[in-house]
């Protein structure tokens, strides 16, 4: 990883956000986050990794305390169960001031990830996938204890469909999956746990990427659900079946929402209430509705800040897709 550090910097001393592509080594965004973007270099030490990169980070203390809670997060991931691929967190010193951590995992086969099998597995299929990550979700959320006391460690999990990817599919062109499926979480880069009831994440890192003049409101709105949603196992199964959406699979949600009432039947211990096809449907109108928006404002935001001079660190996608 050492001799990463030197190309990476070079990398990101000459990057232009808006045209990633004219940097040497060139660059192939593999796709875009709502705070992060995901890419690949052309360059024989860097190609066979993909690379997060998240350029919010202030000061050398910022990504001091992010680099530790990351690690405790991965560790406690696979204290539950939870496979998680080899991971390494690379920083550099951006010119105009801050830091960009850069998350590297070894590429996957694109046939291997969630969401690209949702789009080709049929439905029986993709019911096994969306099983096991149910199984495996539950793995971590379950854990966590119901009212925090001293010392008490909570985790949470954004489990949607395109953060998974199945390691032993033999082919891209299986149409069936594995009897036993080997599950990898592969998006660390939200780290999200509570010790003692209290988020161990700073949010002001993340409202970094909002447009300035949607800060106060985002804070006010909508913060507290995103930072505390990921805890909550009926709310995190409702984004997993959202996603179908997303993955133009929405034919499946009516199906699928029995299917996963069924498995919660199956699971009492839960206590988790039946979802409904129209729950689904509005979380999924609502949510590709904000993101739709928020590209819009973080593009104006772009422009502002060209216009007064200062640095814009995050590369935007054109458009997104929901």
């Amino acid at each position: 990883m050492n001799e990463m550090s030197p190309l990476l910097r070079a990398w990101e001393h000459q990057l232009d956000p808006r045209h990633p592509e004219a940097a040497t080594p060139r660059a192939h965004i593999l796709g875009y986050g709502e705070i992060s973007t995901v890419l690949t270099l052309e360059h024989p030490l860097l190609e066979e990794y993909a690379l997060k990169r998240m350029p919010m980070f202030r000061n050398q203390q910022e990504v001091t305390a992010y680099l530790d809670l990351h690690d405790r997060y991965i560790t406690a991931l696979r204290e539950r169960g939870i496979q998680v691929p080899q991971t390494h967190l690379l920083v550099v010193k951006r010119p105009r001031g801050g830091y960009t951590v850069y998350i590297l995992q070894r590429r996957l086969p694109v046939w291997s990830v969630g969401h690209t099998l949702v789009r080709h597995l049929p439905f029986t299929q993709a019911q096994r996938l969306i099983e096991a990550i149910l199984e495996a979700t539950t793995r971590v959320l379950a854990s966590n204890p119901r009212n925090a006391t001293q010392g008490d460690t909570a985790v949470g999990l954004d489990a949607q469909i395109s953060n998974w990817a199945v390691m032993n599919l033999p082919s891209p062109t299986q149409a069936r999956l594995p009897e036993h499926l080997e599950l990898t979480y592969f998006d660390t880069s939200t780290p999200l746990m509570q010790v003692n009831g209290i988020e161990q994440l700073n949010p002001d890192l993340f409202l970094r990427s909002a447009p300035s003049f949607l800060v106060p409101i985002i804070r006010l709105l909508f913060l507290e659900d995103v930072m505390t949603r990921y805890y909550d196992l009926r709310k995190v199964i409702i984004d997993i079946l959202a996603n179908l959406y997303k993955e133009k699979r929405g034919d499946w949600v009516p199906d699928m929402v029995e299917v996963v009432n069924a498995w919660l039947n199956a699971h009492p211990e839960l206590a988790i209430m039946p979802l409904n096809t129209e729950e689904i449907r509005s979380y999924y109108r609502e949510d590709a509705f904000i993101w739709r928006f928020y590209l819009a404002a973080r593009k104006l935001d772009r422009k502002i800040h060209e216009l007064l001079g200062k640095d814009y660190p995050y590369i935007l996608p054109e458009k997104i897709e929901r």
